[in-house]
């Protein structure tokens, strides 16, 4: 398939020194819980960790949802939960792109329910395209209207994650 570049990596390093200089201001001697959904925000997740200039903790969350290859079922299940213990704590949500919305949705309304102090979501990418669910984005990298990105931890069929860069796939 071919590919066309959308973000440099140049774009993205910028933008995520950005988003960390407002997490340490926004959260200065709170020491937040970054909570990174994986596989997809592993790279944007370590850039923005190592770039934030307040103590924190980091732990992961990996969930799956049903349906086809291309569309979500809206039924979504957890296959890792979080390992630290978060209630009473502020936690930001970590997550590559919000697409339809669904599982964010999932994963914010499970962390919610766990009486955390406040919750907060940093994503690299807000994708409107598709979006089923609403979800507040606090903190967000690029605003995309549509196509199939990859690179930089997005993925096709498990293809492109480590190119350093985010491109459109072109059919």
């Amino acid at each position: 398939m071919e590919k066309e570049i959308l973000i440099s990596k140049a774009a993205i390093k910028e933008r995520v020194s950005e988003l960390a200089a407002q997490i340490s201001l926004d959260y200065a001697g709170k020491e937040p819980i970054l909570i990174g959904i994986l596989k997809g925000a592993i790279f944007f997740f370590a850039d923005l960790m190592r770039e934030i200039s307040i103590p924190t903790k980091m732990d992961f969350m990996r969930a799956s949802s049903y349906g086809s290859n291309t569309h979500s079922s809206g039924s979504v299940r957890l296959t890792k939960d979080v390992e630290l213990p978060i209630q009473g704590r502020p936690v930001i949500i970590v997550e590559d792109i919000v697409d339809s919305g669904l599982t964010l949705a999932y994963i914010k309304e499970n962390l919610e329910g766990r009486g955390v102090e406040s919750l907060r979501i940093c994503a690299l990418i807000d994708k409107l395209e598709r979006r089923e669910r609403e979800v507040p984005v606090d903190y967000c990298g690029f605003k995309i209207e549509e196509g199939f990105l990859v690179g930089y931890g997005l993925d096709c069929n498990e293809e492109y994650r480590y190119l350093p860069a985010i491109y459109v796939l072109k059919e």
